[in-house]
Formats: structure tokens, C-alpha cells, sequence
């Protein structure tokens, strides 16, 4: 791996954004500018593209770090999180550089984790129903019913990478971040952190699935069969409780989280 580094140097105590990347050429530079309106410190990993995704934001007062080769999503969040907190960052916020998210949302996550700095802050979008292909929409509903049974609390959306993850993410929970956690990460992180009692905030987003923004780069079959191989076993660790059933459906019953004040979910394992 290697990186280099667009800034003003600065050492910023509050959230980093980063910003993962593999092949996103079309959509970066618009996610970064918008992105920049909100904050200064903000972290690019190029995950290995081929298409020059770096090379459109070269220019640009961001710090961009550049993987050698694809190492997935799970190691370049981890990877930027570890240069964030040692430039004094809080924790970090990612957000997704296909255009999905939108960087104007950026004041919900910040406001949010400014008055719970030490949860996990989520980005749902599952409110947003009707801009959702159904597809997507029930692979989300089915993985967040899964998810929250695993970590025996209600889940709003575990499939979101539109999140604020506070230090303690990083310096506690034992997480496999190589490549073969890509995806599962998001998932495992979620339940992780609901079974030592660190608090999992939502707070609703916008969502957009239009042009140019690519395909989704999760496989249908081996990357949800991995994510699902993960929730299955942590499912066998709690021998599948009922109890922990319970608590999940509990916050599903409700398909729309409140707009504000924000919805707070924490449970002592």
C-alpha cells in the first residue's frame, strides 16, 4: 500500500470523513466536493481502481490514500481510521463514493455522534421505501432481521455504510478487517458492538440509486453467502435465544425511524 497526502496539514479533533473507493472515477469528485462543503478533514482510499478514481480528486485538499492492489472495504476503513486518530480524529464517518449517499446529510451523522460520541451513529434508509429498488429493499429488511437477532437489539439498517464509527471501534472490538471480511464488516461490526454494550444510534438519510453512479460491487451469492456464514455463527455462540429474537423484532415492528430526536438502541449483553 501506499498514500499520499493533498491538506493543510491540520489536526482536526472531530470526525474524519473517509470516503472508500474502488473504481469510481464517475461519481468521486462530485461526492468529495460536497463532502468538503461540510469539513475539511476528509480521507480518500483508492481500493486498487483501474480507472483513475485517484487521479480525479489529486487536486483536491483531501488526503488520499492509495491501496496497491484491491484489499476491500473493510481494510481500507480500517486503514484510514488508523490515520485519523493519529492526527487526533474523534473517530471517522464513512460514506460510500458511488454517489449513493449524500454529503449534504454529513450535519445529521455530525450532530448525531456530537451527542452520543461514544455510539456507533447509522445512516438508515429503509424509510425511504419508495427510492429504494424492492429488490435491495427486501435484501435490506431480510439481513436487518438476521443482524438484529444476532446482536439482540433492534436494527435499523445494517447494510448502510453511511456511518459514524467512534474510536473505540477500533482500539476494542476484535473484527476481521482483510479482505475477506470486505462485506462483512458492516455487518459484523454492528453485532460486535451490540454484545459489549457500545450504544447503535440511526438517524434517517436520503438515498439515491440513479446514474452515474455503477453496480453495486457486492457478489450475490458469495459475498451474502459470507455475511451470512458470519451471522450463523454468531447465532451458534448465543444458541439462537429466543430471548435475542425478541429484542430484534421489537424495533422492527416500525418501518420508519424517527426524524428527530435520534432513535437510540442499547442493550448490556
Amino acid at each position: 500500500m501506499s498514500a499520499s497526502v493533498v491538506g493543510d496539514g491540520r489536526r482536526h479533533s472531530r470526525p474524519s470523513v473517509v470516503i472508500p473507493a474502488f473504481n469510481e472515477a464517475a461519481t468521486i469528485r462530485d461526492v468529495v466536493e460536497r463532502a468538503l462543503a461540510h469539513t475539511s478533514a476528509v480521507i480518500v482510499v483508492d481500493d486498487g481502481s483501474t480507472d483513475g478514481t485517484a487521479e480525479r480528486v489529486r487536486d483536491m485538499r483531501v488526503l488520499i490514500v492509495v491501496n496497491d492492489a484491491n484489499a476491500g472495504k473493510a481494510a481500507s476503513i480500517w486503514r484510514a481510521a488508523e490515520i485519523a486518530m493519529s492526527d487526533g480524529a474523534s473517530g471517522i464517518v464513512t460514506i460510500d463514493g458511488d454517489g449513493q449517499h449524500d454529503p449534504d446529510d454529513l450535519p445529521k451523522i455530525f450532530r448525531a455522534a456530537a451527542r452520543t460520541p461514544k455510539a456507533i451513529v447509522v445512516g438508515a434508509r429503509l424509510h425511504a421505501r419508495d427510492t429504494i429498488p424492492r429488490v435491495r429493499y427486501l435484501a435490506n429488511r431480510f439481513a436487518n432481521f438476521w443482524v438484529a437477532w444476532a446482536a439482540g437489539r433492534p436494527i435499523a439498517d445494517s447494510q448502510s455504510g453511511f456511518r459514524y464509527y467512534p474510536a473505540a471501534v477500533f482500539n476494542s472490538l476484535d473484527l476481521r478487517h482483510d479482505r475477506w471480511a470486505s462485506f462483512v464488516f458492516e455487518s459484523e461490526v454492528l453485532i460486535a458492538a451490540a454484545r459489549t454494550g457500545l450504544e447503535i444510534v440511526f438517524v434517517p438519510i436520503s438515498v439515491r440509486y440513479a446514474d452515474p453512479a455503477r453496480a453495486s460491487h457486492l457478489h450475490p451469492l458469495y459475498d451474502i453467502g459470507k455475511i451470512a456464514a458470519m451471522i450463523f455463527k454468531r447465532l451458534l455462540r448465543i444458541r439462537f435465544d429466543p430471548r435475542d429474537l425478541a429484542h430484534g423484532l421489537g424495533a422492527n415492528q416500525s418501518r420508519r425511524p424517527p426524524a428527530d430526536p435520534i432513535a437510540r438502541h442499547s442493550r448490556k449483553p
